[in-house]
This record gives C-alpha cells, structure tokens and sequence, in this order.
C-alpha cells in the first residue's frame, strides 16, 4: 500500500532536486546522435547542467572521468563508436559515477546491437526510451519473455507505455536504477514504484529530438538526486514546459525556442505540483 505522504514526499524531492541542479551546474557530458546534439545541449544549459559533446574514445574516457555524469544516445552510430561508447560505458562503470542511455533505433544493424549487448554488464544509472525501445531492450538482455510486439520502426515506437510496463520495472531492478518511458503519458519506475507523469505537447512529435534531449536532462538531474527521482524530475520539467509552451505557439518551429525558454523559467514549485500519479 502507498503511503498517504508519499506524493508529498517526492514532490519535496522534486523541489529540492531543481534548486540543487540550478545551483551545483555540473558539467554533463554527452555522446549523442548528430541530428539531436544541438537540442541536446541547449535543453542542459536551460534545466543549470553545463554541456559538452563528444565522439572520440579518449574524449569518453576523458569525459567520464571529468564529468558528473554522461548521456549516451545510440542514434546516428559511426564505426568510431564501438570503441568509443564501450571504453565510456566501462570507464563510468569503473568510476561508479550516474550514467543514462538511450538504446534509440534498438535492434537496427549489427554494430548497434553489440553495444547494447556489452551494456548489459555496465548497468545505466537510468534507462530512457520509448515503449518498443523498453521492450525490446528487455529482451535483449534476456530480462522477459519474447514479448507479443512488432519493435520499434526506426526511432518510433508501435507499442503503447503501458505494455511497455512490465519490460521497465525488470531493466530497473536488474540494474538498480530507473527506467523512463515516453509516450503520451510518461511512465517512470525504479523496479518497486510505478510513476506516471502528465503532461507535455502533441508539438514534441514534430520536432527532432525531444526525447533524445530528455535524456540529457535526466543525465543532468542524476547529478543531484537518486535515479528514479532524477528520471521523474526531469520528465516533470519536459511535460511541464511543454504544456506551457503551446499555450504560447501555434506551429513546431515556434515551439521549439518557446519550449526551452519554458525549460529555463519553470520554477521548482511549477515542475513538482505538474500532474503525476504513484500506482
């Protein structure tokens, strides 16, 4: 049974975690695809992270070790990045610093699928994805059954949150962290607790790299706070500046910019008190 001050709880949490973040700007490196990066940074600037972007195997190394914690997106894969992503993953690994990846377009290619075989042993700190991304990561690292879904379609997903439920909460208790999955409501779990976050824009499907970005936020969050409360809060933050900034506009392209200035105005209170239920 959930406690009846749980919510309370975890909305203080929420509060504390954006005041820290704000406060502490850690440097969060990020390994991310080429059609995303500049979203990517510019969604860490606006939540108080500092950025960074990188491709090259030492500089993973290098940024590992220099920064806080790293966001690594599996998007537009280049030969480079077997070795680059491995030696990043393993040297954060080492270090026991907060990590978050973002398996995108899981199960194209061979080179994609061996980097998301080897992450097994590396545990993310959270995992964030859409729903086919979630079940088919599960099943991959042989955590349930071969799931009844057709996988994702490139970086879209065909299967809904919900049915993605059972693949989260078996990812986050193998690797005792959290798993984040985006869809139109957005569900959050560390493997005990199941979070539901409200919120957000139908414009976030127009624009490229909104849950890539994410991702980078949560990256940044982790910095500050426990991995389910860094996951939650920084799905807190998107569907709340979402849903302020198509109050604002009326087309993507007006979004976008609206939307990370919603990023960087939001104030604690806002992001805590947007909707979210504890199943």
């Amino acid at each position: 049974m959930i406690p009846a001050n749980l919510t309370t709880q975890i909305k203080e949490q929420i509060k504390q975690s954006v005041i820290d973040l704000r406060s502490k700007k850690p440097l969060v490196p990020s390994i991310t695809n080429t059609v995303t990066i500049n979203l990517v940074a510019n969604t860490q600037l606006a939540v108080g992270a500092s950025a960074a972007m990188i491709y090259l195997p030492d500089e993973g190394e290098f940024i590992a070790t220099a920064g806080e914690s790293v966001y690594i997106n599996l998007g537009t894969l280049f030969p480079i990045h077997s070795e680059t992503l491995i030696r990043t993953a393993k040297t954060l690994n080492k270090l026991n610093k907060p990590w978050v990846l973002d398996p995108v377009a899981i199960g194209i290619g061979e080179l994609r699928t061996d980097i998301i075989k080897k992450y097994k042993e590396y545990k993310p700190s959270i995992i964030r994805g859409n729903a086919s991304e979630i079940i088919a990561l599960a099943k991959i690292w042989e955590l349930t059954e071969t799931p009844n879904t057709k996988g994702p379609v490139g970086v879209d997903s065909t299967d809904n949150v919900s049915d993605a439920q059972n693949a989260a909460i078996q990812l986050a208790k193998y690797t005792k962290g959290a798993v984040a999955v985006s869809g139109e409501e957005d569900l959050i779990t560390d493997g005990t607790l199941v979070i539901t976050s409200m919120g957000g824009s139908h414009f976030m499907e127009k624009i490229t790299g909104a849950g890539c970005s994410l991702g980078g936020v949560c990256a940044a969050y982790s910095t500050v706070t426990t991995p389910l409360i860094a996951a939650l809060t920084a799905t807190q933050h998107y569907n709340f500046a979402g849903k302020q900034a198509e109050l604002k506009t009326k087309a993507p392209g007006s979004f976008q910019v609206e939307f990370i200035d919603q990023l960087y105005i939001a104030t604690p209170e806002d992001i805590a008190e947007n909707p979210f239920i504890i199943k």
